[in-house]
């Protein structure tokens, strides 16, 4: 029989050990997360109880919903062609490339090939954001495109989530309907009404997006689509008023990272089985070698077209070739749906996993393009152009 305050306990000293070594490594702590879930999982077994699903699930809504903020409306406007050509083709490429791999080269059936091409198809804003972050990147006009690009592919993946498995009826008909018109009161609204109940030790800002997400949530689930999908779409309705008011999705990032998503990457990490990554590895690392060839053959190109320096334009491709929390949200939809089995996600999160790492080392080892501070402004320039300005 388990005792839910020591299940309880467990589950939060796994996320505290997580945290602790995400700092002294300097890895994305959701990475961390899952690797530690995965390491207690085959050790010392995680009970997943309906509380820690529900958690778990809140987790990946309130982590979908914030990565919705982030978009910037006047960066994707402003570089709407590079941005929206290179998202664009970032989550096409390797849909297609991994869905024909996996239906037609080792004979999965069409859903959960389709699990495969959505899993694989992401970018992860968390690790591209974090290196920008670190190098100053994201100051510069480049690093402003990369980011709104990763945006842009990741709303690919979270419609096609949505899309691909909807149950077209009533019920679908119906959430959209109440979607749409959510999205334009928030938009228009919104703004007014979170300034006017300011900053309250009751948060009614961060429970009125909280009853949004749930309530929307729960119908989208009752439509037979993905819950994350509204969510994403709140997120970037609400995106100018979390960007004018830094403090609020601060206090929501801290409700969501230090309660929350940990109980949705340990458990995504928890149901990784060993002995399936050992006698899998070969298919895991052609799943993660296709990712990265298509995502190059679809971006690389791109780059040169929109007159990035080759250094530049690599190490694009390379962020761009990352994926971790959507891809593992879509694997974890695929195995609670019944789409894919235990092996499956198995396969599917540790080629994830893998593309979070492998091609960020790539990109920061060998490809990182080199930048210097402007002296009389909070901008960051490549260190070559000022070179070729000076005489």
């Amino acid at each position: 029989m388990h005792n839910v305050w020591l299940d309880s306990a467990l589950w939060l000293g796994l996320a505290l050990l997580a945290s602790l070594i995400s700092v002294r490594v300097a890895v994305s702590v959701a990475l961390i997360e899952i690797v530690v879930g995965a390491i207690a999982g085959n050790l010392v077994g995680l009970h997943i109880t309906d509380w820690v699903n529900f958690l778990a699930g809140f987790g990946a809504i309130l982590l979908t919903f914030l990565a919705g903020t982030e978009i910037d409306p006047r960066i994707v406007r402003k570089h709407f062609w590079s941005s929206m050509s290179i998202g664009v083709m970032g989550f096409f490429a390797p849909y297609l490339g991994v869905l024909a791999y996996a239906h037609w080269g080792i004979g999965w059936p069409w859903p959960q090939a389709q699990i495969a091409g959505i899993s694989l198809s992401t970018t992860s804003v968390a690790v591209v954001y974090a290196v920008m972050i670190e190098t100053g990147f994201n100051k510069t006009e480049l690093g402003k495109i990369i980011l709104a690009a990763c945006f842009i592919n990741d709303l690919g993946t979270v419609l096609a989530l949505g899309i691909v498995f909807a149950h077209y009826d009533l019920w679908m008909l119906l959430f959209g309907a109440v979607t749409a018109a959510v999205l334009v009161i928030l938009a228009r609204y919104a703004p007014q009404m979170f300034r006017s109940l300011g900053n309250r030790v009751s948060e009614p800002q961060t429970k009125f997006v909280s009853l949004i997400l749930l309530g929307l949530g729960g119908l989208a689930s009752v439509a037979g689509s993905e819950a994350v999908l509204p969510a994403y779409l709140v997120g970037m309705a609400l995106a100018p008023t979390f960007l004018a008011e830094q403090e609020l999705p601060h206090r929501m990032r801290i409700i969501a990272f230090s309660i929350l998503t940990p109980f949705y990457f340990l458990k995504a990490g928890s149901l990784v089985q060993a002995h399936a990554v050992m006698s899998s590895i070969g298919l895991i690392a052609v799943f993660l070698a296709i990712k990265m060839v298509t995502k190059f053959v679809g971006i690389l190109p791109l780059t040169r077209y929109h007159n990035f320096e080759p250094r530049e334009g690599m190490y694009t491709t390379l962020l761009m070739s990352t994926g971790l929390t959507f891809g593992t949200i879509s694997a974890l939809f695929g195995l609670n749906n019944k789409i894919i089995d235990q092996t499956q996600y198995t396969i599917l999160v540790t080629a994830v996993i893998g593309s979070a790492v492998v091609p960020t080392i790539i990109a920061q080892t060998w490809f990182q393009p080199v930048f210097k501070a402007m002296a009389d402004a909070n901008e960051v320039v490549p260190a070559e152009a000022i070179a070729a300005e000076e005489p």
